[in-house]
């Protein structure tokens, strides 16, 4: 599990969710729960490395496009 965003920040909540998930298990399972000290901006850091993709011009939306064809354009466009 990969805690990110800002509501991800509040004191304790990776501990929390790693003690609620080994209880919810049912079998042995690892559970790794990853909360990152900088977790608040991995959506900011991620949509950078996106941006900076060479693929990215041929799945880019314009709000022309998404004004046309709406939400679903962006899955037949990336997946």
């Amino acid at each position: 599990v990969v805690l990110s965003g800002g509501s991800s920040m509040f004191a304790g909540l990776g501990d929390r969710l790693h003690r609620e998930l080994n209880l919810l298990s049912t079998q042995p399972t690892r559970i790794t729960v990853i909360a990152s000290p900088e977790r608040n901006h991995l959506a900011w850091i991620g949509g950078s490395i996106l941006a900076s993709l060479s693929l990215f011009p041929q799945i880019w939306i314009s709000k022309e496009e998404y004004d046309e064809y709406g939400p679903t354009l962006a899955h037949k466009r990336c997946f």
